[in-house]
């Protein structure tokens, strides 16, 4: 059976796959340009994308922004016919910045998560950027469609649902995670088209679902197509790819962990974290990491009582000194193996699910 493609208002999407938004750098232009001629939906993360810039830690909101455009401007010039997004977390400080940013320079998608994004309908108004809650709950993605629907008439484009297993900062208490009570994602899948129906009703629009956290192959993505996701998130699998933004000691660290290597980490945001229980993760298990400097760019974050300064841990790790730094991961990354191609990878991807489909 032929994959489906993926519908998302006007713009059609050859393969039903979202690479996820990895931060800091490791998904940037050159990722997710690879993901987009692949067919896919290519997503660079844009916390902190303006890393590189030299006035980073004294101008960071400027130098956001600014690695902002630059990215999405290169990401268009290697994919220029491609579908891009780019993951701005509701959290950072600059939010309304890097959203408009985003949309001058005309971005497909936008995809956000890490809080409420309740201004997001209005930041993208007038314009043919698609819009992209992160949810955790069918409750959580009611809540979003009310709001907006009440507040400016529309509805998400699509909705994510990020599951238990995912990498990074999740939407489960430490509890869930580790009692086993964090629901299923397929139920949550399931309670999030459910919650939805009534909203795609009124509107006469179908609002597509993508399933994320934990997915590693095609017999993956068939499940979740067969259950009535409209797609799938994946973000994991594509940092073992020669196209990664990240750099190479980073890639070898997800081909070198096994499965007790991966573990929950505590976060400056008041969530808890899945990553490679590294050295610096170990020594952040036994105590606060002194933060020396800051550049302001989390909401939630204080830096007079933060454990440490999660944009040096994730700086370091992106850019090779892994043992100073964080290594987020989903649950599955002790099951990759090699590093491969972007095309490749995809070509694997849709060949398992068609073969899923069929069966």
């Amino acid at each position: 059976m032929k994959i489906p493609p993926l519908q998302i208002g006007d713009e059609t999407v050859r393969l039903p796959i979202i690479q996820g938004g990895m931060g800091i750098g490791v998904s940037l232009s050159r990722l997710a340009a690879a993901v987009a001629n692949a067919g896919g939906v290519g997503v660079m993360a844009g916390v902190q994308i303006g890393f590189e810039e030299p006035d980073f830690f004294t101008n960071n909101d400027e130098a956001n922004v600014r690695g902002l455009r630059k990215h999405i401007r290169k990401a268009k010039e290697l994919s220029p016919d491609g579908i891009l997004g780019v993951n701005i977390m509701v959290a950072v400080q600059n939010y309304r910045e890097m959203v408009q940013a985003a949309v001058e320079e005309k971005i497909n998608l936008i995809i956000s998560g890490a809080g409420l994004p309740s201004e997001l309908p209005a930041l993208v108004k007038g314009s043919n950027t698609k819009i992209a809650p992160i949810v955790s709950s069918g409750k959580a993605a009611a809540l979003i469609a009310k709001m907006w629907d009440r507040k400016y008439q529309v509805l998400p484009d699509l909705v994510i649902v990020e599951g238990a297993d995912a990498g990074g900062h999740l939407g489960f208490t430490e509890e869930q995670l580790t009692s086993s009570k964090a629901p299923k994602l397929d139920e949550m899948v399931k309670d999030v088209i459910a919650a939805l129906k009534q909203y795609e009703e009124k509107y006469r629009k179908k609002i597509p679902v993508i399933a994320a956290g934990g997915i590693f192959n095609g017999h993956d993505i068939a499940e979740y197509l067969k259950i009535g996701a409209s797609g799938v998130q994946m973000a994991t699998r594509f940092v073992a790819t020669k196209e990664c933004d990240a750099n190479e000691l980073f890639k070898q660290a997800y081909l070198n962990a096994g499965e007790s290597d991966i573990g929950l980490v505590k976060s400056p945001v008041g969530m808890p974290g899945r990553a490679i229980i590294n050295e610096f993760a170990e020594r952040l298990n036994n105590g606060s990491i002194p933060v020396t400097r800051c550049t302001n760019c989390l909401k939630p974050c204080n830096p007079a009582t933060t454990p440490y300064c999660i944009t040096e841990a994730l700086m370091n790790s992106v850019t090779g000194s892994v043992k100073e730094g964080l290594i987020f991961a989903g649950k599955n990354a002790y099951r990759i193996k090699k590093i491969t191609s972007v095309q490749e990878l995809m070509d694997e991807l849709v060949e398992e699910t068609e073969g899923a489909l069929a069966t």
